[in-house]
């Protein structure tokens, strides 16, 4: 029998608008707060379950179309449709879409009309507008751009994974494909990920970059426009898939990478949540709602950032163990330059961290921004608050500027953080994708 409190939400909500065919098969939370889901054309499909005091939901979207639903304190915008599955601490934004058996836990951002096929598992995952997630993938830890409508997206091909979580047990391998300054601009070639693939974070991959099916990916690609093919589990190594040999648990045998790569992902979430603060905001306007729909976003992007400090954190702890057993392995081997990072790493941690939140309100450089921002405001003025096409109306001088911008906040993030670690110190290596 139905909870007499969740009784009286659901016909309050029949009351608002809200269409549900099957009443008796929905639960609504005590804590769940209807002034924080709209009428006008949402429906709710039988089986579903809300809760969360911040969870909201916008004119027309859709819940539970394919297969019950459970939404938890997440911030779903206008006209989205999740048809099937668990959906928890994420923002949805206009025309964004999950099939049926999706997994999208805390963290994630789906921005306009980025979608996803059936049986979709995410977290901490950002999708820019239009990319496009095939079937059974399993995508945590990263972001991806690319593309600029939906016949012309970035795509990820079914069956593929994310790999995240190493053998030492950390998960200090976010990838970055595509990236925030270039990717906002929603101007740059998408990106394919061939299906039955997968990345082995971190990586970094470049605009215009096509990953053949079935290749399992290890190395950086920063130049656009390339076809990248393999040979065997092992491609991104060019090695052979029968390569062997001993496994230490807990060594590492290079850091530089993985600390640049973790390092420079942070930087983009912070040029990405100052593109929020900006430039997003101004299309949110006095609506309640849509007010409540940008304080979710950025919510988790605090959110996201958090979990790679963490991560990367995490990671700097290891490295005395990792030091000594290296040395017991290597003896007069040992390569003194990894020992000296490992040792940087771990005792300046809390310095890098430091510059981290510092940087949080890190707008950039006003003499670009302030100009760059008048002319979102004029566009906005010219066509209303259509997000994609204000920023595909501005000329691309102009978003060359809204990306040196940006790029402006990566790069001091960058070396401000790299020179606190000397062993680390000079640019990151490697072409911006």
């Amino acid at each position: 029998m139905m909870h007499a409190e969740c009784k009286d939400k659901i016909e309050q909500l029949l009351q608002k608008g809200v269409t549900i065919p099957n009443p008796q098969s929905v639960l609504i939370g005590d804590e769940v707060e209807l002034d924080r889901i709209a009428g006008d054309g949402v429906v709710i499909y039988a089986g579903c379950k809300i809760f969360g005091e911040k969870t909201l939901i916008m004119p027309g979207v859709k819940l539970g179309y394919e297969g019950p639903v459970t939404v938890e304190d997440c911030q779903i915008g206008p006209r989205v449709e999740l048809k099937g599955g668990f959906f928890r601490k994420s923002v949805f934004l206009e025309k964004a879409s999950m099939g049926y058996g999706a997994q999208v836990r805390e963290g994630c951002i789906l921005e306009e009309e980025a979608n996803g096929a059936h049986m979709v598992g995410l977290k901490q995952t950002i999708l820019f507008p239009f990319v496009t997630l095939g079937s059974l993938i399993n995508f945590c830890d990263c972001l991806m751009a690319g593309g600029t409508s939906r016949k012309n997206h970035s795509e990820v091909g079914s069956s593929y994974i994310h790999f995240n979580y190493t053998p030492n047990q950390d998960k200090a391998t976010p990838s970055l494909i595509g990236d925030v300054p270039r990717g906002v601009m929603l101007n740059q070639p998408p990106i394919f990920l061939g299906g039955q693939g997968g990345l082995v974070g971190p990586v970094r991959i470049g605009y215009g970059t096509v990953i053949a099916a079935g290749v399992v990916y290890r190395k950086d690609a920063f130049e656009k426009g390339k076809l990248l093919l393999g040979q065997g589990p092992l491609m991104g190594e060019g090695q052979p898939s029968h390569l062997m040999a001993n496994f230490y648990p807990g060594l590492y045998w290079h850091i530089e990478r993985q600390t640049r790569h973790n390092i420079h992902y942070i930087a983009n979430l912070m040029a990405l949540r100052q593109w929020y603060i900006g430039v997003r905001s101004q299309f949110f306007g006095g609506d309640p709602m849509g007010q409540m729909l940008y304080e979710g976003i950025l919510d988790k992007l605090n959110i996201a950032l958090d979990e790679r400090i963490k991560r990367l954190k995490a990671f700097a702890q290891k490295m005395p163990a990792s030091a000594e057993k290296y040395r017991k392995i290597m003896k007069d081997r040992a390569n003194q330059k990894l020992l000296e990072q490992k040792q940087a790493l771990f005792e300046r941690w809390q310095e890098v961290e430091d510059i981290f939140y510092a940087n949080q309100d890190n707008s950039g450089d006003p003499a670009i921004r302030e100009p760059f921002l008048e002319q979102v405001s004029e566009h906005i003025k010219k066509k209303g608050p259509d997000y994609i096409a204000v920023i595909q109306g501005i000329d691309q001088t102009w978003l060359a500027k809204g990306t040196k911008w940006l790029q402006g906040i990566v790069d001091t993030i960058n070396r401000q953080a790299l020179e606190i670690i000397p062993p680390f110190r000079g640019v990151c290596r490697g072409k911006t994708p």
